[in-house]
């Protein structure tokens, strides 16, 4: 069987992270694990949630695709999926719309791409749920990146699903479609 990377993408607060879950939990299907240089939120984890880096740390891995997103940096390394896929032959990975492509362009029909859509007013709520300060929240949905994210990719069209992600049922249930598609698991 080919190895896959399932590739969760969309702008912050749209539930990329909770399909990682998803699938890790329902499937075990692992998620590969990225690297930052945020500090940890409450209850993360090095090692489990990201591997938190220096930006000197940071810099010395290889990257399939990074950016610096509110000053700081997020990547996922080559390393990181090679260690994944060592032991299984799908993982997911949360990224954002660059990323995404990045992955799409460098593995084609191994990546399969999802992208999860909120409208803004959900995305927003969400944000603050979690915990995101009022300043940092407000730049965050302003930002470049963010607006970027809320629209699949030009590169991306025909090339990924997409999830309307307002109803985790449902959302869950195209999942399950997809990896029947996909012949995943």
């Amino acid at each position: 069987m080919d190895k896959k990377i399932i590739v969760i993408t969309g702008a912050s607060g749209t539930g990329k992270t909770t399909i990682s879950k998803y699938l890790q939990d329902t499937y075990h299907i692992p998620s590969v694990i990225t690297h930052t240089t945020r500090l940890p939120r409450d209850g993360e984890k090095n090692g489990v949630d990201y591997y938190f880096e220096t930006k000197d740390s940071f810099l010395k891995n290889h990257y399939l695709e990074k950016v610096e997103y509110s000053g700081n940096w997020y990547g996922s390394s080559e390393e990181s999926l090679n260690k994944t896929w060592a032991k299984y032959d799908a993982a997911s990975i949360v990224v954002d719309t660059k990323g995404a492509v990045s992955y799409k362009e460098k593995y084609g029909d191994q990546a399969v791409v999802i992208f999860l859509e909120v409208d803004l007013d959900t995305v927003t709520k969400r944000l603050a749920d979690r915990g995101d300060d009022k300043k940092r929240l407000q730049a965050r949905i302003t930002s470049d990146e963010f607006l970027r994210d809320l629209q699949i990719p030009t590169e991306l069209a025909g090339k990924c699903y997409k999830i309307i992600n307002n109803s985790i049922k449902a959302t869950q249930e195209s999942v399950n479609n997809i990896l029947k598609i996909e012949k995943i698991k």
